[in-house]
């Protein structure tokens, strides 16, 4: 029997990043095992309301504010009755977080706790301990993962850095490694071109991201270099910087911007090129590497977080985050590159398939839900003595509060009154049985 699941992020399409696309092939997965799943989201400009993706996955575009980076104001108690409706309405079982910086996913937990539901969190980044936004991230992440049943992270080292900073019990984390469709993100040697080598450059434009690293590197490797284009695909605050070389230096035929794209734009950009450039200061497992590996592409990036874990030596080029060093591996990939010391790019799909693949990782997701659903409810009074245990006693109040809007509203609209959602695969089994 199917569960019935709903994915809470403030990241999803058509924004573009590791983790809405860790969200909606997980789903997809879900969905071809007979589960039934949901993914709850804030609006993204015109698109809000309900919208459906491949094979029926119900999205719901809330019509939230954004308030900074693509995240909602975390209010905690604002959007309680939407959430409420919407997790009654299709008949959730488990709740799925996904980020610590989202402030809906964290919302969302708390009221399915509050509710009765099993909760299930996974987080996609690292963080220090020492700067201020760190400490305030690792104090909310803290609070909002006292009371859930089960975490889930990316990599060996993310499961470190998240026991750390949340102060959670290690036999209650799992590593679950991100995966790639293979079938997707395939070479095309022919694509590239014959005159020059690209370098090309996935990512957010954003300081975490390494941008400010990126830039130093083309303005150098495009002054010792006269047959080395670049090519950068992505958005962010730090696209500014790069414009500004570009200008600066006279790069317009040397360096492209081709902006924020969809993720079936993606492939066609890495099949341009020769070598792939990842500069991430910090990165708890980094699925762009993985998908330049699969499309044939030799990886330099550096060696931070959890990236050391995803792939094996001969596949990837690794270095300290700095200058220096980065250009050292650029150099060593393109003298390789130029002396054919390249593995075959199809031999490069072949392993990665072999290595990651989404249908492990929603068996191995499926095995957290089977041991979270039979975990006892908690009572109110177990969860506020949880969340005593973060240390901030405001929070109390916080959860208090939802609790009594979450009474009130079970008073003033009773979930007997709230329309059940059809399934969308189960309407599908009976059209199709009805025809034949």
């Amino acid at each position: 029997m199917g569960y019935k699941i709903c994915m809470v992020s403030d990241f999803f399409f058509p924004n573009m990043g590791g983790v809405e696309e860790h969200i909606y092939n997980l789903s997809q997965c879900l969905i071809l095992e007979g589960h039934k799943v949901v993914v709850m989201t804030h609006n993204y400009g015109d698109c809000i309301g309900v919208r459906y993706k491949t094979n029926g996955l119900k999205v719901y575009y809330l019509p939230i504010r954004v308030f900074y980076n693509q995240s909602v104001l975390p209010t905690m108690i604002c959007n309680v009755p939407l959430i409420r409706y919407i997790f009654i309405r299709e008949q959730i079982e488990i709740i799925h977080g996904h980020s610590a910086f989202s402030a809906l996913a964290h919302e969302a937990m708390l009221v399915g706790n509050l509710m009765g539901l099993k909760t299930v969190f996974t987080d996609h980044s690292l963080f220090g301990f020492a700067d201020a936004s760190a400490v305030i991230t690792n104090k909310l992440l803290q609070m909002s993962l006292a009371d859930c049943n089960h975490w889930i992270c990316v990599s060996h080292t993310g499961k470190e850095n998240t026991v750390l900073r949340a102060k959670v019990n290690s036999k209650r984390v799992s590593v679950i490694p991100n995966a790639v469709d293979t079938c997707a993100f395939t070479p095309d040697p022919s694509r590239r071109s014959k005159k020059y080598i690209t370098i090309v450059v996935v990512s957010r434009l954003v300081y975490r991201k390494g941008v400010d690293l990126t830039a130093q590197i083309i303005s150098e490797m495009c002054k010792k270099y006269k047959d080395i284009n670049f090519l950068i695909a992505g958005d962010g605050p730090k696209r500014g910087l790069l414009e500004e070389i570009r200008e600066r230096q006279g790069l317009h035929d040397r360096l492209t911007l081709l902006g924020s794209l969809e993720h079936s734009q993606v492939r066609d950009v890495l099949v341009q090129g020769h070598i792939f450039l990842n500069t991430s200061l910090t990165e708890a497992y980094c699925m762009a590497i993985v998908e330049a590996v699969s499309c044939g592409l030799q990886v330099v990036s550096t060696k931070v977080g959890g990236i050391p874990e995803v792939l094996p030596d001969d596949l990837i080029y690794l270095t300290e985050p700095n200058v220096p060093a980065l250009i050292k591996a650029l150099e060593t990939a393109l003298e390789d590159l130029k002396s054919s010391k390249v593995l075959c790019p199809y031999e490069c799909n072949l392993r990665t398939k072999n290595y990651y693949n989404w249908e492990h990782v929603s068996k191995r997701t499926e095995i957290v839900y089977q041991r979270v659903v039979h975990e006892k409810v908690k009572t109110l009074q177990e969860q506020l003595w949880s969340y005593k245990t973060s240390g901030v006693w405001p929070f109390l109040l916080v959860a208090s509060l939802c609790y009594l809007m979450l009474a009130f509203y079970e008073f003033m609209y009773p979930r007997e009154y709230i329309d059940i959602a059809k399934d969308y695969n189960h309407c599908k089994k009976k059209n199709k049985e009805k025809v034949f």
